[in-house]
Formats: structure tokens, C-alpha cells, sequence
């Protein structure tokens, strides 16, 4: 079994999606702090040849409150202006006929719950790719509420039965492979190969959301991207 454990992102760049892609069960760690300025509610988008935040608006957030207990502001106005903002940003792109509409489907989704308005996120793009990957959040598995770091990522695993467990390249300093080994689990970290795409007629401007690949790219170009990846 196959197992990686991430913080939700919104619309979260073509690596988090290799990770998502290349495990059996994909824990949307959603039961830790919240990250001020981090990707949780922002991504990248290309506007004008340059990388454009768009941010997807949330209440009284705080480092000091959970993800799952944030709610975000469930306002037509704000919404309606993340969809302006995609339309005049992608209206020329070439598979934007395809992708908007589920983008669209996403940001006009009813549930004000964070957590649960990004499980949706990925329940829709996972589908529109093809990605068969199990979602759980974090928050749904039983254990210890006073476990913290890695001895509560060690042991979702156990509860899943991870013999494998997949990481995002940024966690090398902080997971030892020889303590997951002890605990009968391999430990790799995924990183994303050097991938470029035609974006208009551009300088490319890499590590974009997803939003940013799918509106550029076949769906047949995408699967494959998927795979282009190195695990350390």
C-alpha cells in the first residue's frame, strides 16, 4: 500500500499531483495548523506573462487554528470575481472550453468549510484527469490526539498499512528513511522533473497551479507529465 500525506492546497502546482497520482490512498492532512501565506488558499496563475496570486478568501484564519475548523467567505461577489479573473487570464488558452467549467463547478461549490471545499477541489480535477487515487483527510483516521510531526505521520501509516510512503521533496530534512524502515515502511521523496509547456507564445514560467497545465494541455499530455518524476 501505497500512502502520502499533504496539507490540502488550492489548485496546488503539477508536482503535488504527481505525488497524489503515484500513491494507492492520498491523506489530505487536514486536522493541522493552518499556514499563514502558505498554499492553503493561494496558487499561481499566469496573467500577463507573469505568475498572478489568486486567493481564494477565508475567515478569521490563524496559525493557531486547524485547517478543517476554517471556513472560507462563501460571497457570490468574491467568487464571481476568482472567475472573472480565470476567464481574462486563460479565455485564449486552448483547452479553456474544457477547463473552466470545472473550475467554475469548484469555486461556486456551496460548502463553506475549507478542509471540505479542497476535498472537493481534488475530487474534481482527480476525476477530469483520470486519477483514481483513494482521498481521505487526516481528520477521519482514529489516533492519539497528542501525537505531533512525524510520529502522527508515522502513525496514519500504520493505520493504513502503509509499506510504502511517498513525500514531497521539501521533507528530506525533517523524515529519516532508517526510523520508517524500523516501522517496516520505505520512505521516498518525489521530486518533479524539469517539465515545460507551450503557455501562449511566452517565456515559460514553471511551478504554476494546476489550473495553469490543464488549460495548456491535452488531457493525453497531462497523464504523462504525471509520471515524469524522480523518487529519492
Amino acid at each position: 500500500m501505497k500512502v502520502a500525506i499533504m496539507q490540502p492546497y488550492f489548485f496546488p502546482y503539477l508536482g503535488y499531483w504527481q505525488m497524489l497520482n503515484a500513491v494507492d490512498i492520498f491523506v489530505l492532512y487536514d486536522d493541522v495548523n493552518y499556514i499563514n501565506r502558505g498554499w492553503i488558499n493561494r496558487n499561481q496563475i499566469l496573467i500577463n506573462k507573469n505568475p498572478h496570486m489568486l486567493t481564494l478568501p477565508v475567515l478569521e484564519a490563524s496559525q493557531n487554528k486547524l485547517i478543517n475548523t476554517i471556513n472560507i467567505t462563501n460571497i457570490a461577489k468574491q467568487k464571481e470575481k476568482l472567475i472573472k479573473t480565470l476567464n481574462l487570464a486563460y479565455a485564449k488558452a486552448p483547452y479553456f472550453n474544457k477547463v473552466m467549467p470545472l473550475l467554475e463547478e469548484i469555486i461556486l461549490c456551496k460548502n463553506s468549510n475549507l478542509a471540505s471545499f479542497l476535498k472537493y477541489q481534488f475530487e474534481i480535477i482527480s476525476d477530469y484527469l483520470t486519477i483514481t487515487t483513494k482521498l481521505i483527510p487526516s481528520s477521519s483516521i482514529c489516533k492519539p490526539e497528542n501525537l505531533h510531526g512525524k510520529y502522527k505521520i508515522l502513525e496514519i501509516c500504520k493505520v493504513l498499512n502503509a509499506e510504502h510512503y511517498i513525500n514531497a521533496i521539501g521533507g528530506q530534512h525533517l523524515y529519516d528513511k532508517q526510523e520508517f524502515e524500523y516501522n517496516n515502511i520505505q520512505l521516498n521523496f518525489i521530486k518533479m522533473n524539469n517539465i515545460q509547456y507551450k503557455q501562449f507564445n511566452n517565456k515559460f514560467v514553471p511551478n504554476l497551479s494546476i489550473i495553469d497545465v490543464m488549460m495548456f494541455n491535452s488531457l493525453e499530455q497531462i497523464k504523462k507529465m504525471l509520471d515524469e518524476y524522480t523518487l529519492i
